[in-house]
């Protein structure tokens, strides 16, 4: 499912008009974004929580080769999915 369609199948659950939940949707995603690249966690109970991680500096192999390439250290965004999301899942 890509963004559009999660539009139309909000838009159609709920009633309300797709102008309407795009909007929603991208205010809400902007917001856990902007959140979570401040250092925030969000935690949505029953869904899962998205936080910022830390990632040391290490060596990885150049795809093209195999010759040793330096990776920086940097922050990468991380989804831990809660209890409910997980049921959800596994009983599908």
């Amino acid at each position: 499912m890509n963004k559009t369609q999660l539009i139309d199948a909000v838009a159609t659950s709920t009633g309300r008009s797709k102008a309407d939940v795009a909007a929603i949707i991208s205010a809400t995603l902007d917001a856990v974004q902007g959140a979570v690249a401040a250092g925030d966690t969000v935690q949505i109970i029953g869904f899962g929580s998205f936080e910022r991680r830390f990632r040391e500096a290490r060596t990885a192999p150049n795809p093209r080769g195999g010759a040793p390439v330096p990776v920086a250290a940097k922050h990468v965004p991380a989804f831990k999915a809660g209890a409910a999301f997980k049921a959800t899942v596994s009983a599908s």
